[in-house]
């Protein structure tokens, strides 16, 4: 009986991991060109954190309905203690990784911001050496040439001619890089409860740096900022971000951070497409170059993950 109990719950898990990856891959790569039409209404700090404020409320009410009417041992809530690395997990990934991501898009088109993002699978190696995870030699080399990508990429005219985005999407990387890392390490309640805790310790965050800057929304906002915001709300929090962090819980670190791959090409397009950002062909090699250091630490990953 315990035996076949936990075959089906590996099975259903497993089912649940190509949908996980669509949602990071398709709904994530969406997500920064959304991020940029809000901003005509709602500054950034503000736009993060209204929208992880109402995406964990709306979470935590569904977790809260369903302890309601489940019989027997419902789903646990956080401790305090989770509550705790909640708050350390969300001030990273979300205060300091989706809110300095959203002040860089003032300055740099979405596209090229999302190709940045592309070295946080180097940047997750990193981290991961204060950890005792040493990468693979093909790690390393993937590092390197992403490195160098990087360097190709800060050095065309989009980010040349605005070195308050290339700090400011830097130190988004870093924390939302180290944020996944400690994912893995501090424990959060499980299922929606966790996601959920993440997102309102996050949000809150937001909401006090939004605060301490002064930011102010524009109020009636935009039809169009008003779609994009919701949009965010509902498949880049509720629906991609759950689904990452159940990536990282249930899935090895390079399938949870293959979205790397996929998110700047889909961002790129939809932002040359949608919003006429100007790509020139030096940054569309600089992002091969990224793509290709991020390639090679994900074989590296796959190669040295136990079979």
């Amino acid at each position: 009986m315990n035996t076949a109990v936990m075959s089906s719950a590996t099975s259903r898990k497993a089912s649940l991991l190509l949908p996980a990856l669509l949602a990071c891959y398709l709904v994530w790569g969406s997500t920064y060109l959304a991020i940029r039409l809000a901003l005509v209404s709602f500054p950034p700090f503000f736009q993060m954190g209204t929208r992880f404020l109402v995406a964990g409320a709306l979470l935590m009410g569904w977790v809260l309905w369903r302890r309601s009417r489940t019989a027997g041992t419902p789903q646990p809530l956080p401790t305090p203690r989770q509550w705790r690395n909640a708050l350390v997990i969300g001030t990273l990934m979300l205060g300091g990784g989706m809110g300095l991501t959203a002040s860089a898009e003032q300055h740099i088109g979405s596209g090229l911001i999302a190709a940045f993002i592309a070295v946080v699978p180097m940047l997750v190696c990193g981290w991961g050496l204060l950890f005792g995870q040493r990468p693979s030699r093909l790690e390393l080399a993937g590092m390197a040439v992403g490195m160098v990508g990087v360097v190709l990429l800060v050095r065309g005219a989009s980010f040349s001619a605005a070195p308050i985005g290339i700090v400011s999407i830097a130190a988004a990387t870093m924390a939302w890089s180290l944020g996944s890392v400690l994912t893995t390490k501090l424990p959060l309640a499980p299922g929606a409860a966790g996601f959920s805790s993440e997102m309102l310790c996050g949000g809150a965050v937001l909401m006090v740096i939004s605060l301490a800057l002064g930011e102010q929304p524009h109020w009636p906002p935009t039809p169009l900022a008003a779609a994009a915001w919701l949009y965010l709300v509902v498949f880049g929090s509720l629906i991609a971000f759950s689904a990452y962090l159940y990536l990282l819980a249930h899935a090895s670190p390079a399938m949870a951070t293959s979205y790397a791959f996929v998110n700047p090409l889909i961002a790129l397009l939809l932002g040359v497409a949608v919003a006429s950002e100007s790509v020139t062909g030096g940054e569309w090699i600089a992002c091969g170059v990224v793509l290709a250091g991020v390639f090679l630490i994900f074989r590296g990953k796959t190669q040295s993950s136990p079979k």
